[in-house]
């Protein structure tokens, strides 16, 4: 791995999509954005510069976490400006921030969902089910008592726009599932993600709490759902001729596999810090928005 104090450098006339993770990453120690970022991020937007998140959280928590970031856009190679999406729910949506409306949202195969179902009831864990209503707007299920993880999730997301919790209920219909998201011990998230991905093609992944490292998260998603595919799918998109990533977690590996400069913060779990080409400063220190603009700085950029 590089150190982060030296830009990586290429060259000038080079279209790059950079994309972060939000928590541990872009986000500070209090899960924002803080002033400084947001202003850095702001001037390299306007200048031009291809940025955007791509997270494992809702439409509902970016929504108002980005509101100080604005959304930026992108030409084509035909000279059509379009806005650029935010890559929510590690993947399975496109979402634009400025009609706060999916651009696309890819659900799980009913039969597919209520398998899933089954196996996390048969090991007792009971998830959040999030049902796409519409192409702005989750309805979540959650079907027995919660735990004291459970609750805090839910007392901190409850209030929020763009998605409703419905407790003590099961969804009616499992043919619109986007996602079924678990907390639990790190031991037994661990074993039955590798149960999930043997049972359907659906994706499940685990990783852990940023906060709690003895609870596991687990999400699932439709088959072939990643953040490294939606990353692809954008650079495509986009046209980018190289993809800038940056990451602190085990959910962010395989965006950073298919990245062309994987960064991770100094905060990073090992495992992603040996996957990085570059170890920059901690996610509280303005470390993703200070490097980009650095970089962008090193190649000829008037961001002044």
């Amino acid at each position: 791995m590089r150190n982060g104090n030296v830009p990586f450098t290429t060259r000038k006339d080079q279209r790059t999509l950079y994309v972060t993770d939000l928590d541990g990453t872009l986000l500070n120690g209090e899960s924002r954005v803080s002033e400084r970022s947001g202003e850095i991020l702001n001037r390299l937007i306007d200048r031009g510069v291809m940025f955007t998140p791509a997270t494992a959280r809702t439409p509902a928590t970016v929504q108002p976490l980005l509101k100080s970031v604005r959304q930026p856009v992108y030409t084509t190679r035909d000279g059509d400006v379009r806005p650029l999406p935010a890559i929510v729910m590690t993947g399975a949506g496109f979402w634009n921030r400025d009609t706060s409306s999916f651009v696309s949202c890819r659900t799980i195969p009913e039969g597919d969902a209520v398998k899933i179902h089954e196996i996390f009831s048969q090991h007792g864990l009971h998830p959040f089910v999030y049902c796409l209503s519409g192409n702005s707007f989750l309805n979540v299920y959650h079907p027995s008592a919660m735990s004291s993880r459970e609750n805090a999730f839910y007392q901190d997301r409850r209030y929020l726009a763009l998605k409703r919790f419905h407790l003590d209920q099961e969804p009616a219909r499992w043919d619109s599932v986007a996602l079924f998201f678990g907390i639990g011990p790190v031991d037994m998230v661990e074993k039955l993600t590798v149960e999930l991905n043997g049972a359907t093609a659906c994706a499940a992944a685990w990783y852990p709490d940023v906060f709690l490292r003895d609870t596991g998260l687990i999400d699932i998603y439709a088959p072939g759902v990643s953040k490294a595919s939606a990353v692809k799918a954008l650079a495509a998109e986009t046209g980018a001729d190289e993809i800038v990533v940056f990451g602190d977690n085990l959910n962010d590996l395989p965006m950073m596999a298919v990245a062309d400069v994987a960064v991770a913060t100094e905060n990073a779990l090992p495992e992603v810090k040996d996957r990085a080409d570059v170890v920059i400063g901690r996610n509280t220190d303005d470390a993703v928005a200070r490097w980009i603009e650095a970089r962008e700085a090193d190649r000829g950029l008037e961001l002044y």
